[in-house]
């Protein structure tokens, strides 16, 4: 695993037009395969939109000694070379599309949560009227705060390890960018994935809300 403060490289930019042919083929190899692929499709610009994408997306820009590295991923998840992405507990595995005909495999791991910090986040989230307004984003500015900064819940760089196929040695490559860029996307369209990552039960999230529900 590479870890996130290791010696950057950089390497030249591959045309726009060969990462769309070898994206166009992989994609229809994949499917002929009938592997199942749950791509990363960007609409405009703006990455993410929701409250949840954007704070996923802002925390990785907080990471300032690769700031070279996350605006190429943005231009690659932007292009839809992120083929496939999938959020399970304390781990994201992409297929990103580069140069080569074979995308490469990007894995990603996030440390667990401490038992500490999950206990925070339920205590507070017992506070929110209802879960939908949790999920939706909006909830109180103080409550903001237990999900970013140095203390918050969205992940630090030395809770993060990660390692690419490709031959960029690069601790964060852009292929690696890209596929956490993915993230905010996918939060855009599920915020509830985040306590997955985190390994937090959305199950004892939803006992909670409806204890205090109860309780009010």
């Amino acid at each position: 695993m590479r870890r996130y403060w290791e010696i950057d490289q950089t390497f030249a930019q591959p045309s726009e037009s060969l990462l769309k042919k070898n994206l166009k083929e992989s994609v229809k190899k994949q499917k002929e395969k009938g592997n199942k692929l749950e791509p990363v499709v960007i609409s405009g610009r703006a990455i993410a939109k929701s409250w949840w994408g954007k704070a996923w997306c802002d925390n990785l820009e907080h990471y300032a000694d690769f700031a070279s590295r996350l605006e190429r991923g943005k231009r690659y998840v932007r292009t839809g070379t992120v083929i496939d992405l999938k959020i399970q507990k304390g781990k994201i595995i992409a297929r990103v599309q580069g140069t080569r005909k074979t995308p490469y495999r990007v894995e990603i791991r996030i440390s667990p949560l401490t038992e500490q910090k999950c206990e925070a986040i339920l205590d507070r989230c017992g506070k929110i009227e209802t879960l939908e307004r949790l999920l939706s984003g909006d909830f109180p500015d103080e409550m903001k705060e237990l999900f970013q900064g140095e203390d918050g819940l969205f992940p630090q760089p030395s809770e993060i390890s990660f390692q690419c196929s490709c031959p960029d040695w690069a601790l964060m490559c852009k292929h690696v960018a890209a596929a956490l860029y993915g993230v905010g996307a996918r939060l855009d369209m599920n915020p509830a994935l985040f306590f997955e990552l985190r390994g937090i039960e959305i199950g004892r999230v939803v006992d909670v809300a409806l204890a205090n529900r109860v309780e009010r």
